[in-house]
C-alpha cells in the first residue's frame, strides 16, 4: 500500500500550485484523504481532509479559503489546489489516509502516508 505525492516546487508569493497524491495497493474510496504540512523545525500540521464517505471537507484555520481539497475516487487520488501562496506556506506537504471515524486533524490518526513534496514560496 502506497501513497505518492507530487506537484511541489518553487513559486513566488501570490502564485498557485496543485498537489496530487495517488494511492496504490488498496482502494481509499471510503477513507479520509488528507494533506498535512511540516515546515523546518516545526510540527506537522493539518491542512485539509476530505471524507470518501460523504465528500465533506475540513480545513485548517490558516487556509482561509485559499486552498481547496478534492479527490477522484476512480483514480484513487486526492488533490490540493493552493492559491494566493505566501512565504509562510513553505513546507513539505504530506498526503495521508485514514479510515472513517475519530479525529480528522490529528496526524496520529492517519494510517497511510506519502513521502512528501516540497513547496517553496519566495517573497
Amino acid at each position: 500500500v502506497q501513497l505518492q505525492a507530487f506537484g511541489g516546487g518553487l513559486v513566488q508569493a501570490g502564485d498557485s500550485l496543485r498537489l496530487s497524491c495517488a494511492g496504490s495497493g488498496r482502494t481509499f474510496r471510503r477513507d479520509y484523504m488528507a494533506w498535512f504540512r511540516q515546515a523546518p523545525g516545526k510540527e506537522r500540521t493539518f491542512v485539509a481532509t476530505m471524507s470518501g464517505y460523504d465528500g465533506m471537507t475540513y480545513y485548517g484555520d490558516f487556509v482561509k479559503g485559499r486552498f481547496t481539497i478534492s479527490r477522484d475516487n476512480a483514480k484513487n487520488t486526492v488533490y490540493l489546489q493552493m492559491n494566493s501562496l505566501k512565504p509562510e506556506d513553505t513546507a513539505v506537504y504530506y498526503c495521508a489516509a485514514k479510515a472513517p471515524g475519530g479525529n480528522y486533524d490529528s496526524p496520529s490518526r492517519y494510517d497511510y502516508w506519502g513521502q512528501g513534496t516540497l513547496v517553496t514560496v519566495s517573497s
